[in-house]
């Protein structure tokens, strides 16, 4: 085994206080994952057990055995080669913190940090902190001195392992992880130091398991190096723990420190030689770098000592811009080259003292307080010119914009590119039809066409990223890198699009030679394949009669349909025989026939099989006629039944309906005497009802056998269902006008007599008997009651005026005013319907035959409210008002405008008016 003491006792406490604190930076959450944990482990176990047997024991459990911290303190012991402090024996947990802390502060002893390590978690048993502590053991006293090249621990160790495995195929180290998968890299090292152990040649990169167990095993069995992990944890993880590769592999590199001395050796003299070499070139550069500083502030100075003031803005912008690039651009570089110079002259000045050299002494003029004072005179020049200085950030902007413009243009590019390439390399072609083909090739045309639309945007984003190219754009190699991407596909496109169109070519010309074989075959089937579709579609049709001869007419068009099957059958089989000719003349001739007729998508086993189906429809077919003309005679039975009743019902409600029209005008005797009668009538209407319902219990029965007509009737159920409703309700509007006229008599005082003069009268002009007047009907039965309207009253003594005198008035030609007759219309008639009820001209007359109030009579009576005044105040209205009624009319009152008005004024004739509707006074 290894032997760590030597090398532990050179460690530096610095570099292993710096190195153990980056460590400590990585991610220790990761512990916890289950395949790393595992693998930790089975590593660190392995590792411990390396050490500890030289003392006679081992650990089966690492979160466990190092509990009582006795095992713990004689592995440090052991790897160390100093003795610690006295364990204590106790088995109280007092005892055992103890213990794990004198390991504790032995490891700190060596310079390392503990981060979150504590001697109680190493106590319980956590194994995150148990793992992680032993971690810090073996990056402390396994890794930490391994120095290659001035590096050192990982990146030494790593470096160590790309120079021995460079030269093997398969292998390519760049990390602890993923790079050791395959077991390659782990058997590399062994060959690389002991070829005679392992015959590398044979090794395959898809046989990982294999590989790593070669290596593990060779290893225990020849290096003394023990088996830390298992080929199928490694493998099987996507990614294998870090830790526990870094300590397998440091096993191998302190098993071949060896090896080594004599390469230590000329990487001594390689190193003595590579700082001199670097002094050198460090002197060349500095000298280089100072004289180009220099001469840049020499330069730049006189063009920031220029305060010409120019004319225009455009001008003072152009001046803005260019002290932006100044300042963002050009000037950047050179500070960083004044701090690099400084920088590289204190860098080489110690290099040069520690290495024994003589200091370096820069060229006259050149010295960094030469270069010093010549960056103070620029910046106080820079410090004036400042004030010309405003926005920088437009050419930032202008960057950005373009850096966008160009992104923006490249992912609709590569949008409409995504499976371009997959499209134009696909061989579809292959297996299409002669038509098929020629649609490929005009698909083909097309996309050449959209293509070469496409050239202007790859040619605008070449432009766009040369120009960002030319303005330095500080994300430019992407920009590039994307920019190249396009390009060399858009190469590509051209080349996939000029071989597609090729093989489109030569494929056409192939199927052409065949095409003609199907023609003769397509022209046969077609119709055929029409006749026997029209067949079985009038063989399914769902047909739809409504009598016996409709039913008796397509059972004779059926069975001329079945004389034609014969000859039908016949051009099948000459259709079939152009089929098998086809195939003769293909097998003959060695030609692939594609999946289907070119011509045609009928192919002979569809025509076989429709033809089969067809001639299975037509027994059926004549099964569903002679069920429907079953089902016609059925409905036939129907009709007759519900054609005797609906003419009975018809007739009773044609007779009730003129037997109600007599008793509207021939009513006799008092109000509640024609009111008694009309409910008696409506009562017998009623006693009708069971008929109604019987002839709708066989409509229903119509209806369900879908018949729609009836050649014994006239009459439907929707108007019998009419003429029912109408008679109740004209019974029904009767009895309301009765009713009403009742209401009005007691309600304006008007006469058994009055109201029977009322209803003869307009029962005399209602000649149409439909129980409203028409305007002139209405206007001669005003007339014929002595209403007189151009004085807009009754010219009556009390007497009833007779018919006599009514027809006079008509005969002789009374002409009522046609202003007033309009007014009396708007009254009646506030429809504007053009005829006027019963119930309206009761209403009328009552109301032109009772006393009431009217806008003359209210405008009189506030006339005297306002002391004759043609206008009223609001004080006026609430002294002699109640309160309510006052603030109702001054709400409601518009202010008073005459001639004569006051202040606070109020228009009462134009309330009083309104209060009536009426316009004018």
């Amino acid at each position: 085994m290894v032997d760590y003491h030597a090398a532990n006792n050179q460690s530096s406490t610095e570099g292993v206080q710096i190195y153990m604190e980056q460590e400590n930076d990585w991610d220790r959450d990761l512990l916890l994952d289950p395949a790393w944990e595992k693998q930790q482990r089975k590593t660190f176990t392995a590792w411990c057990n390396s050490h500890l047997r030289k003392s006679g024991t081992q650990i089966e459990s690492i979160e466990e055995d190092f509990r009582d911290g006795l095992k713990l303190m004689l592995l440090l012991e052991t790897i160390s080669g100093e003795r610690l402090a006295k364990p204590e024996r106790g088995k109280m947990r007092v005892h055992k913190i103890n213990n794990v802390n004198k390991a504790l502060d032995f490891i700190a002893g060596k310079g390392v940090k503990l981060v979150s390590i504590g001697a109680e978690e190493i106590v319980d048993g956590n194994a995150k902190m148990t793992l992680g502590m032993i971690w810090t053991i073996i990056l402390r006293f396994a890794i930490q001195d391994i120095s290659v090249e001035e590096t050192s621990a990982k990146e030494g160790l790593l470096l160590w392992c790309q120079r021995k495995t460079a030269p093997y195929k398969n292998v390519n180290v760049q990390n602890f992880h993923i790079s050791w998968k395959d077991g390659l890299a782990f058997n590399a090292l062994i060959h690389r130091h002991r070829p005679d152990l392992i015959d590398y040649d044979s090794l395959r990169k898809d046989d990982p398991v294999t590989n790593l167990n070669n290596a593990f095993e060779v290893a225990e069995k020849h290096l003394d190096i023990p088996k830390m992990l298992d080929a199928e944890d490694i493998v099987n993880t996507a990614r294998p723990d870090e830790k526990a590769i870094m300590t397998y592999v440091s096993s191998f590199y302190h098993a071949f420190s060896g090896a080594q001395k004599a390469e230590t050796a000329a990487n001594r003299i390689c190193k003595v030689l590579a700082v001199n070499q670097e002094n050198e070139q460090m002197m060349e550069d500095y000298e280089k770098l100072a004289s180009e500083l220099l001469e840049w502030i020499r330069r730049t100075i006189p063009w920031l000592e220029n305060r010409t003031q120019e004319k225009t803005v455009t001008d003072m912008q152009a001046k803005q811009e260019d002290f932006r690039d100044y300042r963002c651009v050009h000037k950047p570089p050179k500070v960083q080259e004044k701090c690099q110079l400084e920088i590289s002259f204190n860098t080489l000045q110690t290099k040069l003292r520690l290495s024994n050299r003589p200091a370096f002494m820069p060229s006259e003029g050149r010295m960094v307080s030469d270069i010093n004072g010549a960056w103070y005179t620029l910046e106080g020049a820079e410090k004036g010119y400042e004030e010309w200085i405003l926005s920088e950030i437009r050419r930032l902007e202008r960057l950005e914009h373009l850096a966008e413009k160009f992104h923006q243009k490249s992912k609709i590019h590569e949008s409409w590119t995504d499976g371009k390439e997959a499209m134009l390399t696909q061989k579809d072609y292959e297996t299409c039809t002669l038509s098929e083909v020629k649609a490929l090739l005009r698909k083909h045309e097309a996309f050449e066409s959209d293509l070469a639309a496409h050239q202007d945007r790859v040619e605008q984003i070449a432009a766009i990223a040369q120009e960002l190219n030319e303005l330095d754009y500080y994300d430019s190699a992407s920009v590039n890198a994307r920019c190249q991407k396009i390009c060399d596909q858009w190469d590509s496109l051209g080349a996939l699009t000029q071989n597609r169109k090729e093989s489109l070519e030569r494929t056409e010309k192939q199927l052409e030679s065949i095409d003609e074989l199907y023609l003769e075959y397509a022209k046969r089937a077609a119709p055929f394949n029409n006749w026997m579709e029209g067949a079985m579609e009038d063989l399914q049709d769902m047909f739809i009669v409504h009598n016996i001869e409709e039913i008796q007419g397509l059972i004779t068009a059926h069975e001329q349909f079945k004389s034609t099957l014969a000859e039908a059958n016949k051009e099948r089989e000459a259709i079939q025989a152009i089929q098998a000719e086809v195939q003769k003349i293909a097998q003959s001739n060695g030609i692939k026939l594609s999946a289907a007729n070119p011509y045609t998508t009928i192919t002979p086993q569809s025509i076989d099989s429709k033809w089969e189906k067809a001639m299975g429809m037509v027994p059926l077919r004549d099964t569903a006629l002679q069920e429907e003309l079953n089902k016609q005679n059925n409905n036939d039975s129907l009709r007759a039944k519900f054609a005797a009743q609906a003419n009975t019902v018809g007739a009773y409600i044609q007779a009730k309906m003129e037997e109600i029209g007599r008793i509207s005008i021939e009513m006799n005797g008092t109000l509640e005497d024609q009111l008694t009668n009309l409910r008696d009538y409506q009562t017998s209407i009623m006693s009708y009802m069971p008929e109604i319902n019987t002839l709708e219990g066989s409509h229903q029965l119509i209806q369900e056998a879908l018949i729609f007509d009836n050649q014994y009737t006239s009459y439907t159920m929707e108007h019998l269902r009419v003429g029912w409703e109408q008679l109740l309700t004209t019974i029904a509007r009767t009895i309301n006008e009765v009713e009403n006229q009742i209401l009005t008599r007691d309600a304006k005082g008007i006469s058994q007599e009055q109201l029977y003069e009322y209803r003869a009268s307009f029962n005399h002009f209602d000649k149409d008997h439909s129980g409203a007047l028409m305007a002139e009907e209405f206007k001669a039965c005003l007339i014929s009651l002595g209403y007189d309207v151009e004085n807009n009253k009754q010219k009556r003594s009390g007497l009833m005026v007779s018919e006599d005198f009514r027809a006079l008035l008509i005969s002789t030609g009374y002409s009522l005013g046609d202003s007033e007759f309009a007014r009396i219309m708007s009254i009646v008639d506030p429809n504007n319907s053009g005829a006027v009820t019963f119930q309206a001209f009761i209403d009328f007359m009552s109301r032109e035959t009772t006393d009431t109030d009217t806008a003359d009579q209210v405008i009189a009576s506030f006339k005297i409210l306002a002391a004759d005044k043609t206008f009223i105040t609001a004080e006026e209205l609430r002294r002699e008002l109640p309160p309510d009624q006052a603030e109702y009319c001054i709400a409601r009152m518009a202010p008073y405008t005459g001639p004569d008005a006051a202040p606070g004024a109020l228009d009462y004739m134009s309330f009083s008016t309104a209060l009536y509707g009426e316009s004018d006074l």
